[in-house]
C-alpha cells in the first residue's frame, strides 16, 4: 500500500513498521542516531528550573517610561525594550536560536497578568520547597528585586481587576470560593491556546506584514469613529514587529561573533551558516528548511515573549514546513538524514521555555512547561483528500527518537488514513512515551463546522493544547478557558444547593430528601447547571473585557486573519472568528452518582433519597454495605457498553453542552463547550466531598470522557470494546471545544506484531464509531509503582498525563496515584 499519489516512494527516514521499543527501558541507551542530539537532550534533563529576573525588569522598565501612553503603546515599548536588551544565548551543538527572554529552562515572570501571589509565595510558600513543580531563584539579591519590582504592579494586573469586577455569587462560585468553576488560569496569565499562521509568516516575513500593516496606516480615515484605537494598534504592530527584526539581527551578530573565534571548522561552519540564516529571516522570506525552521522558532518564541498565555500550537507543521523541505530535497541541497536531525534538535529546544505558576494551579494541574504545544501532523487536506507526506513520518521519527515531553505531536486520522502511517503511529504508542495522541476528522471538523466555520477551514484544523481543535491564524477561541467541576454542581442537586458540609451556596432546586421523582432530579441538574454557567461564562466575559484593557498582543495579532485588515488587535475582537470555551469535568461521576439514585431509590425502592444523602454527608463512614454496593457491578456503571448508565452519561454531557454552547462574548463570537478534565480531575477532587458515584471526600472525580474509578475500584469491567461503545454512544461533535479519552494498556498487551495489529484494529474501530480524541499510555501499575519507589532510575519516564505527556516522577504523588489507578486494559 502506498501512502499517497500511487508511488512507491518511501516516506520519513526508517521503515514504517519499524519497532522502537516497548515501554520504558530503565538504564536505556541512548533513542536518537544523532550524537548531537543526545547531547543536547542530556543538557537540558540536566538543568535546573529557574526563575529569571530580566523580563521583569525590562518590561517594568518600560511601562515606568511610558506611563502616559495608551496601553497598546505601552505593551510595544516593553516589548522592544525586553527584544534590544535581553541576554541572548547559543549553546554548544545548538543549530536554531532563540528562547523566551531567559535561559533555557528558566521561567520569566509577567507582572502585567498578577504579581500578588508571587509576592505571597516567596514570602510564605517558597516555589523552591514545594511538593512538586519547584522552581529555584538562584540567589538572596534576586530574590530581593523581584519583590521590589513587583509592588510597583500591584493595583494595575489583570487579576485585581477581574476580582474587583465580580460579585459575591460568581465569586462563592470561582476559585476564590467554593471552586464549582476555576478560571484562575486567564486571572494569573494570557490567554493563549492558539496557533498563527506559519503560512503567512513564512511568505511574507515581517517586512512583509510590516509593509501591510503601514498600508492600513496610511489609508486610515479620521472619519473613522474608532481612529484613535486603530491608529494606536498600528504603530504599536508595526513598532513590535520592527523590534523582532533588530532582535532576530543581534543573533545574527552574536553568531557571526562566536564563529569567528570558534577553533572547531565544524562548528565554525555551522555557526556561520547560522549567522546567515538569522540575517536573511530577520526581515526576509526563509529560502531553505533549515531558514524556515530558524524563523519559526524565532516567532513563536516572541509570542511567548509578549505573553505567557500556554499552549501556543505550532499549527499543521508537516503542511506549512513540506514546501520548503520538498525544495531543498529537490535541488539537493538537503539530505532526508539533516533534515530529521534539524527537527530533532528543534524538538529539544521547544522543551526550553518554562511557566512559573501560582500553587492552586500547579496543585490541580502539575507541569512546568509553558503547556500545550501541540504539533499536528495527518489528517485530510482543504480538499478533503489525505495530506500524508515525508514530514509527517519523519517528524514522528523525531519524536520518538528524542522521547521529551514537547512537542505534543498530534496524528490527525480519518477513514483513509495510510496503512503505513498507522503502522508508524502505532510503533510510537508501543514505545510507551505517552507520544502521539490521535484525533478523528470526521467528528473534529463536524465540531469546527458548528461553531460557522467554512468546510475548507475546518479541514486545515490543527490541535492547539491538549485536547481543543482550532483553524490556525483564523481563530481566536479562548480554549481552555475555565474547567467546570460538575460534580459539585451535583452536590447542589442532591442537597438543595447548599455543599454536604452546610455551606448555602446555589438555589434550592429540590434534595434527595424531596425528590418524588427520577425525573425531578434530572430537572434540577437542569436548573443547578444552567445557575453555575450563567455563573462561569459571566466571569469569563469579565475576563475577556479586562484582558483588553489590560493586555492587548498586537504582535501575535499581526499573524491573525482580520487584525490588520479591521484594525483591531485580537482581544478586541479583530480575529475572523472568535470564541470562548469553557471544559466539564467529572462527567463520568455525575453519571453514575445519577444511575445510583435511579437504580436504588426509584427502580428497587431498596433504599431511600435520605439515607443515600445521609451516606454521603458522613463520607460513606458506617455505610460499608452500600458503599461497597455503589461500587459494585449490581449498579449500572458507565462504560460497560450498557444503555441504563451510558443514557445517564449521554444526559449530563449534552446537559453540559446545551448551557455552554451558542453564549456571547466580548469579542462577538459564542461560547463552545468542551469534555475533559486534562489532569484537573485530580486537584477538582481534593475540593470536592463525597460523591454517589462511590467517591470518598477527596478522592479524584472522573477524568475527561473515561468511566469511574475509585478507591474502591475501576467501574469499568467490561474491557476497551466495551468503553469505547459506551463512549461513542454521545455525539463529541457537540464538545466543539474536544473531548478525551485515556486509555491504559500495559506493555505485555500489545506485545509482538499481533499486538500492535489489535491495537491498530482497535483505533480503527473508535475512528468509525466516532470518537472525537483517543490516547494511550503503554505502561503497567508495577512499572509506574517502581518510579515512585526509585525515580533516580525513571528521571525521563514519560506518561501520557491526559491530552500532555509529563515526567512520572516529577508529578505530585496525588497524581501519579490516580495514574496508577486508572483501569489497565487487556485485549
Amino acid at each position: 500500500m502506498n501512502l499517497y499519489n500511487n508511488t512507491t516512494k518511501a516516506l520519513g527516514t526508517e521503515a514504517f513498521d519499524k519497532v522502537y521499543g516497548l515501554g520504558y527501558e530503565v538504564n536505556h541507551k541512548d533513542w536518537s542516531p544523532f550524537q548531537r542530539v543526545n547531547k543536547l537532550r542530556a543538557t537540558f534533563l540536566n538543568r535546573s528550573y529557574e526563575i529569571d529576573v530580566e523580563r521583569l525588569r525590562l518590561v517594568t522598565e518600560a511601562y515606568k517610561k511610558h506611563e502616559t501612553l495608551p496601553r497598546k503603546l505601552q505593551c510595544a515599548y516593553a516589548f522592544e525594550n525586553i527584544l534590544m536588551n535581553t541576554k541572548l544565548y547559543i549553546y554548544d551543538e545548538d543549530l536554531i536560536l532563540g528562547e523566551i527572554a531567559a535561559p533555557a529552562k528558566a521561567s520569566p515572570i509577567y507582572p502585567e497578568f498578577s504579581v500578588d501571589w508571587i509576592i505571597d509565595e516567596i514570602l510564605n510558600s517558597p516555589f523552591e520547597k514545594r511538593s512538586n513543580d519547584q522552581f529555584y531563584i538562584r540567589n538572596e539579591n534576586e530574590r530581593k528585586e523581584i519583590l521590589e519590582l513587583c509592588e510597583y504592579w500591584k493595583g494595575k494586573s489583570a487579576n485585581e481587576l477581574i476580582t474587583s469586577r465580580l460579585d459575591e455569587n460568581q465569586k462563592i462560585g470561582s476559585h476564590i470560593g467554593e471552586k464549582i468553576f476555576q478560571t484562575n488560569n486567564y486571572h494569573f496569565a494570557g490567554i493563549g491556546h492558539f496557533a498563527i499562521d506559519y503560512n503567512k509568516l513564512m511568505t511574507l516575513g515581517y517586512d512583509g506584514v510590516i509593509a501591510q500593516a503601514k498600508n492600513y496606516l496610511n489609508k486610515l480615515s479620521k472619519k473613522d469613529a474608532e481612529y484613535g484605537s486603530k491608529r494606536d494598534y498600528y504603530e504599536a504592530t508595526i513598532i513590535m514587529l520592527e523590534a523582532s527584526k533588530k532582535y532576530i539581527l543581534r543573533y545574527a551578530n552574536l553568531a557571526e561573533e562566536k564563529a569567528k573565534i570558534e577553533k572547531n571548522p565544524n562548528r565554525k561552519t555551522e555557526l556561520e551558516t547560522i549567522a546567515q540564516n538569522c540575517n536573511v529571516v530577520a526581515g526576509g522570506t526563509p529560502k531553505t528548511f533549515w531558514q524556515a525552521l530558524q524563523l519559526f522558532n524565532f516567532a513563536t518564541t516572541m509570542i511567548q515573549i509578549e505573553g505567557n498565555g500556554h499552549s501556543i500550537s505550532y499549527g499543521r507543521m508537516d503542511q506549512w514546513l513540506y514546501p520548503f523541505y520538498e525544495m531543498d530535497i529537490n535541488n539537493n541541497d538537503l539530505t532526508k538524514e539533516f533534515a530529521l536531525e534539524l527537527i530533532e534538535v528543534q524538538y529539544v529546544k521547544m522543551n526550553n521555555p518554562t511557566k512559573l505558576k501560582d500553587k492552586g494551579t500547579v496543585k490541580v494541574r502539575n507541569g512546568r512547561g509553558f503547556g500545550g504545544e501541540s504539533l499536528t501532523i495527518g489528517g485530510v487536506d482543504k480538499t478533503g483528500n489525505d495530506a500524508t507526506n515525508d514530514l509527517t513520518m519523519m517528524m514522528l521519527e523525531a519524536s520518538v527518537h528524542t522521547r521529551m515531553m514537547n512537542p505534543w505531536i498530534c496524528v490527525r486520522m480519518h477513514e483513509n488514513t495510510p496503512y503505513e502511517l498507522k503502522v508508524k503511529t502505532v510503533e510510537c504508542i508501543r514505545a510507551g512515551y505517552g507520544h502521539p495522541k490521535l484525533f478523528n476528522d470526521g467528528p473534529a471538523i463536524k465540531a469546527i463546522l458548528s461553531k460557522g466555520i467554512s468546510l475548507e477551514e475546518a479541514r486545515d484544523y490543527c490541535v492547539v493544547g491538549c485536547v481543543e481543535p482550532s483553524v490556525p491564524g483564523k481563530e481566536f477561541g479562548w480554549l481552555d478557558a475555565g474547567y467546570v467541576n460538575t460534580a459539585k454542581m451535583m452536590e447542589m442537586v442532591l442537597n438543595g444547593g447548599v455543599t454536604l458540609d452546610g455551606k448555602k451556596i446555589g438555589p434550592n432546586t429540590g434534595s434527595l430528601e424531596t425528590y418524588k421523582s427520577f425525573e425531578e432530579v434530572l430537572e434540577s441538574v437542569d436548573k443547578q447547571f444552567e445557575y453555575w454557567t450563567d455563573q462561569l461564562c459571566s466571569c469569563l466575559n469579565i475576563t475577556d473585557e479586562v484582558h483588553r484593557i489590560v493586555k492587548p498582543t498586537p504582535y501575535v495579532s499581526a499573524f491573525f486573519e482580520g487584525c490588520i485588515e479591521s484594525g483591531k488587535d485580537m482581544t478586541e475582537g479583530g480575529v475572523k472568528y472568535n470564541g470562548t470555551a469553557p471544559q466539564g469535568a467529572g462527567i463520568a461521576t455525575c453519571a453514575d452518582s445519577l444511575s445510583t439514585i435511579k437504580k436504588l431509590v426509584f427502580d428497587d425502592k431498596t433504599h431511600t433519597g435520605a439515607e443515600l444523602l445521609k451516606a454521603l454527608k458522613n463520607n460513606w463512614e458506617g455505610y460499608d454495605k452500600l458503599y461497597a454496593l455503589v461500587n459494585s457491578s449490581k449498579i449500572p456503571h458507565y462504560g460497560n457498553d450498557d444503555d441504563y448508565a451510558d443514557e445517564l452519561f449521554k444526559y449530563m454531557f449534552e446537559c453540559y453542552c446545551k448551557h455552554i454552547k451558542g453564549r456571547k462574548n466580548p469579542r462577538g463570537g459564542e461560547f463552545s463547550p468542551g469534555v475533559y478534565t486534562v489532569n484537573a480531575n485530580v486537584g477538582m477532587g481534593l475540593y470536592t466531598n463525597a460523591s454517589l458515584d462511590g467517591r470518598k471526600s477527596m478522592e479524584p472525580i472522573s477524568d475527561n470522557m473515561g468511566p469511574v474509578h475509585t478507591a474502591c475500584g475501576s467501574h469499568d469491567i467490561s474491557g476497551p470494546t466495551a468503553i469505547v461503545n459506551s463512549v461513542s454512544k454521545v455525539d463529541h461533535s457537540l464538545a466543539s471545544n474536544g473531548t478525551l479519552l485515556n486509555l491504559r494498556f500495559p506493555e505485555e498487551a500489545v506485545s509482538g506484531i499481533e499486538g500492535r495489529d489489535i491495537l491498530i484494529s482497535f483505533i480503527d474501530e473508535y475512528i468509525s464509531k466516532q470518537g472525537m480524541h483517543v490516547q494511550f499510555n503503554i505502561m503497567s501499575a508495577e512499572t509506574m509503582k517502581a518510579a515512585q519507589a526509585n525515580p533516580k532510575d525513571y528521571k525521563d519516564m514519560l506518561v501520557r498525563v491526559a491530552g500532555y505527556s509529563a515526567y512520572f516522577v516529577e508529578l505530585g504523588k496525588p497524581l501519579q496515584d490516580d495514574l496508577i489507578h486508572r483501569t489497565e486494559l487487556h485485549f
